[in-house]
């Protein structure tokens, strides 16, 4: 089970880049048009550079729903290898079984 400091960190995180995600992504659609001037791109730097670092999405850790690990997830299910095999095998996850040839 991972810290709960740890999560709730990350969980702050996910706030932060819901919050202001449309505003980064303005900032750099300037920063990458080829029609805006170098004074404007200059200014979105700027403007990107004082926004807070926790809100890029990618600061944003994939955790395990269950037990909040941060190493070896399977995105698709959300959870970590471990987890996953635990409840596999109690046939907890529709589809999946465990393999054998």
């Amino acid at each position: 089970m991972a810290k709960t400091s740890s999560i709730e960190k990350n969980e702050r995180r996910k706030k932060l880049v819901a919050r202001y995600a449309a505003k980064r992504k303005a900032l750099k659609a300037v920063v990458q048009s080829p029609k805006s001037t170098v004074e404007e791109r200059m200014a979105a730097q700027v403007a990107l550079a004082k926004l807070p670092r926790n809100s890029a999405r990618e600061r944003v850790r994939h955790r395990c729903s269950m037990t909040g690990r941060s190493r070896g997830n399977l995105r698709e299910f959300g959870l970590s290898r471990m987890a996953f095999r635990e409840m596999a095998l109690q046939g907890l996850i529709p589809g999946v079984r465990k393999a054998s040839w």
